[in-house]
């Protein structure tokens, strides 16, 4: 396979107008720690941004970073954590998922792939949080989209298409991203022993408080039993758990949390977690670690399903009585990572069918190639939204030359 390692955004744009004038196509990579997602490419080409790896411009005073897009999100991660800041929207990292190296991973997979974590039911996405791009389209061109400010709204805002755009579009070189202060503690309320549609009646209460909740998630027992994660500062419980988050400053959240706690006493009395023991709670929901391709689950084929809340629990529980699979609950219901016993299909006919009632959607995060290469990795998308969504793709790229049949089969 041939490797094109660029040193800078006139590489890029040589790299891609090479590859238009041969009709070849490019696999877009940074670290390629999530090459595993999506359809299998077939090309025999890969675009290396690994060398655009600085940190452009850090301004802390003015909550704002650029960078370029083959940065290591750990060295920014701990850059920011130096300056007591953080990317609100708590960018999910894949690598214990996908079996990688953990903190595997770049700023550009980061907005490509734009996986928010639990803190996105408060904060938003990725793209609400991505000010500005710099990227060369399919054609070989250099575009700039956005700015260094909030208030940057001229035109169209493109920005909002690139985020989770699995790298179709073009190739991303710099972007500008919001970043703002951490909380000064946080407290999670856990509730034990409630069933799945106990506890999304729970989630739902409390996320419909005015407490200002930031992270609402159920972890069933049978997780517990068959991974035998007990989760950072659950204290080894074989039951299931209902957490609630706060963050804050220290004088508001203790009362919130108390608040929250007498809201939801009819579901049982609320223990409390802090600070250290919480964030890594936290942390481990963000990044599935009950189903590590390290653990228990690891050969297992694992779905993102994003679908109301309000259905969440119901759907989740049929699932996995139907299947014999796990699942997860993030954002009050509305994200369910399902880990299903392996099928020629990853039991994809069953779980679409059910998600057409409800209006959700699933994509297969982790499964092997034969699995990914007979199946529709991300949701079939309906006539008038796959017609446009063809023709913007042809905006962008019209030979396809960017990671071709990566999200829908060419």
């Amino acid at each position: 396979m041939d490797t094109l390692k660029v040193r800078d955004a006139k590489d890029v744009e040589d790299a891609v107008r090479g590859a238009v004038a041969a009709e070849q196509p490019l696999e877009i990579i940074g670290h390629g720690s999530k090459r595993a997602i999506g359809l299998p490419m077939a090309t025999n080409a890969v675009l290396d941004l690994s060398a655009l790896n600085a940190i452009t411009s850090y301004e802390p005073h003015e909550l704002i970073v650029t960078v370029q897009a083959g940065a290591p999100m750990a060295d920014l991660l701990s850059l920011m954590d130096s300056k007591n800041q953080q990317f609100a929207f708590d960018p999910m990292d894949t690598s214990v998922l996908l079996g990688k190296p953990r903190g595997a991973g770049t700023v550009g997979g980061m907005i490509a792939a734009g996986l928010a974590g639990p803190r996105r039911i408060k904060a938003g996405g990725a793209r609400d949080h991505l000010l500005g791009a710099n990227a060369v389209s399919g054609f070989g061109d250099s575009f700039k989209t956005g700015g260094k400010v909030v208030k940057n709204v001229t035109g169209y805002d493109l920005c909002k298409l690139l985020a989770g755009s699995w790298g179709t579009l073009s190739v991303m070189t710099e972007v500008t991203l919001k970043v703002l202060p951490k909380a000064e503690t946080e407290r999670t309320l856990v509730l034990r022993g409630l069933d799945d549609i106990t506890a999304n009646r729970a989630m739902t209460m409390a996320i419909g408080s005015p407490y200002d909740v930031s992270g609402v998630a159920h972890i069933p027992s049978s997780i517990f039993r068959d991974t035998g994660d007990g989760l950072s500062g659950l204290g080894g419980s074989q039951q299931a758990v209902t957490l609630i988050r706060l963050e804050g400053i220290g004088a508001s959240v203790p009362h919130r949390a108390g608040s929250v706690s007498k809201a939801l006493a009819s579901f049982g009395t609320a223990e409390m977690i802090a600070d250290e023991a919480s964030a890594a709670l936290w942390a481990s929901i963000r990044d599935v670690t009950p189903f590590a391709a390290s653990g228990a689950l690891g050969a297992w084929p694992v779905w993102r399903i994003v679908c109301p809340p309000a259905s969440g629990g119901a759907f989740g529980q049929a699932l996995a009585r139907e299947t014999g699979g796990d699942v997860i609950y993030d954002w009050s219901g509305g994200l369910i990572w399902a880990a299903l016993p392996p099928a020629a299909d990853a039991h994809a006919a069953v779980l679409r069918q059910r998600l057409t009632s409800i209006g959700g959607h699933a994509t297969l995060l982790r499964g092997s190639d034969q699995v990914r290469a007979a199946i529709d990795v991300f949701h079939p998308q309906e006539a008038g939204v796959a017609a446009l969504g063809r023709r913007v793709k042809s905006s962008f790229d019209p030979k396809q030359i960017l990671n071709r049949g990566r999200m829908v089969r060419s």
